[in-house]
């Protein structure tokens, strides 16, 4: 269960809900009746409930049988085709996982030594292929997956190579589609009414989630119980709207200019980069919007801990918080006690990153002055992650139609590629 306390935002810096709850209202009935701009990718709303359990059940099925037959999965994508993966995978998986396929990620990059040392690991490794792409044209994952399927087919000869690639891609068109359908490939389809970033809870998260032997069940269970939860008008019961609105009166009112990302577990980053996508991209528009930014307590107070109390106030935090660790480790007595820790042995790390947590807090929202909303879960689990997946989509909608802009297009992504596409003597370029 999520559960979002505000108690750490002095009284100044806290928006008066209730003072903007016809303002809120309207934004939810537009995005329920679908009339805002972007609204043809709202697919994502009611996902949860009206998902191809077909296909669900066929993703499972494929899942296993590379669970069974191959040890290593090669996500090939990029943003969103892979950050939200990524981010569920190592949130539910740890670092350091024992069980499920042991998944790593191309077609993220341009960068030629990463790709050259993924490949050298590979040669050694049983490997599968899941190749996600809309239009099957996006040049890193595009680049990164021909080199791939001519190494596998090299290896495996094409009739079974066919075997160990699935395409995530558009259900009709597309090159990726044309080429899946010529070879024989297995594919899912990324729904046209769905943007990338908001597409983790689609065959584009799910099918890597499960072959990292992530219980998916689960994990769209705990986004229906949030779409249900969060499918409230009413500002002062929606904790998504809520985290919406103090987010855009920090920005709109009290001037701040960054949000920080902060969590206390490593085995988040990923999900902070998730976290980073699905706001920026949805925001950053017409001159607006936070800049987003992230980092993993205790280790980064070790570099960014200094600018965040005492340097410049642009920045408020947001905290996800676990109360109960997946796994967890006593600290040992020692006789000599050199390093002066023996009043901290026989307790366990958890605790003591608690406190670190503890201490951090009233750090930095007390003397720091930097407000710090706390988005706090018991655990995390696929049920839980599920449910904190849906509730920052949903959130975001409602930010971005606060700020004014479409939460889902992305125009200024498309300038690099025409000149990257110019210069590379692209056809038509």
């Amino acid at each position: 269960m999520i559960n979002v306390d505000f108690s750490f935002v002095k009284k100044e810096q806290l928006v008066d809900f209730a003072s903007y709850k016809d303002k809120v209202k309207e934004i939810d009935k537009m995005i329920n009746e679908r009339t805002g701009a972007g609204s043809d990718f709202l697919g994502w709303l009611k996902y949860p409930l009206t998902y191809d359990k077909e296909e669900f059940n066929r993703i499972k099925a494929k899942a296993k049988e590379f669970r069974e037959n191959y040890d290593t999965l090669v996500v090939c994508g990029i943003g969103g085709s892979y950050l939200g993966a990524n981010a569920a995978i190592d949130a539910i998986n740890g670092l350091y996982p024992t069980t499920g396929m042991k998944i790593v990620y191309l077609g993220n990059t341009l960068d030629s030594t990463y790709t050259a040392q993924v490949i050298n690991y590979l040669k050694n490794r049983n490997f599968a292929i899941c190749c996600i792409s809309k239009s099957g044209t996006t040049t890193e994952t595009s680049v990164s997956f021909r080199i791939l399927k001519s190494i596998l087919e090299e290896k495996l000869g094409k009739e079974r190579a066919r075997k160990a690639i699935v395409c995530v891609t558009d259900k009709e068109k597309g090159a990726l589609k044309t080429l899946a359908t010529k070879e024989g490939y297995e594919t899912y389809v990324l729904p046209d009414d769905v943007g990338g970033r908001y597409s983790v809870l689609t065959a584009v998260g799910l099918f890597p989630i499960a072959c990292a032997n992530i219980d998916i069940d689960d994990l769209m269970a705990g986004a229906l119980e949030a779409m249900k939860k969060y499918d409230n008008a009413n500002i002062l019961e929606n904790d998504a709207y809520k985290y919406a609105l103090e987010r855009f009166y920090l920005y709109s009112k009290c001037d701040y200019k960054v949000e920080m990302l902060c969590s206390y577990e490593l085995k988040l980053r990923m999900f902070n980069e998730w976290w980073k996508q699905l706001f920026d991209e949805s925001e950053g528009k017409d001159g607006k919007a936070l800049l987003t930014a992230s980092s993993v307590f205790t280790t980064d107070l070790h570099s960014l801990g200094q600018f965040i109390q005492e340097g410049s106030k642009i920045l408020f935090e947001t905290v996800i918080y676990i109360d109960k660790p997946a796994l967890d480790v006593t600290i040992p007595y020692d006789e000599e006690n050199l390093d002066g820790l023996n009043f901290i042995a026989g307790k366990n790390l958890s605790y003591v990153n608690s406190k670190a947590h503890e201490g951090t807090l009233h750090a930095h929202s007390e003397s720091g002055n930097v407000p710090n909303i706390q988005i706090n879960l018991n655990e995390l689990t696929p049920f839980t992650l599920g449910e904190l997946i849906y509730f920052f989509m949903k959130s975001c909608a409602m930010s971005a139609y606060l700020l004014g802009v479409n939460p889902f297009n992305q125009p200024g992504v498309e300038i690099y590629k025409k000149n990257m596409f110019h210069l590379l003597g692209k056809p038509g370029y």
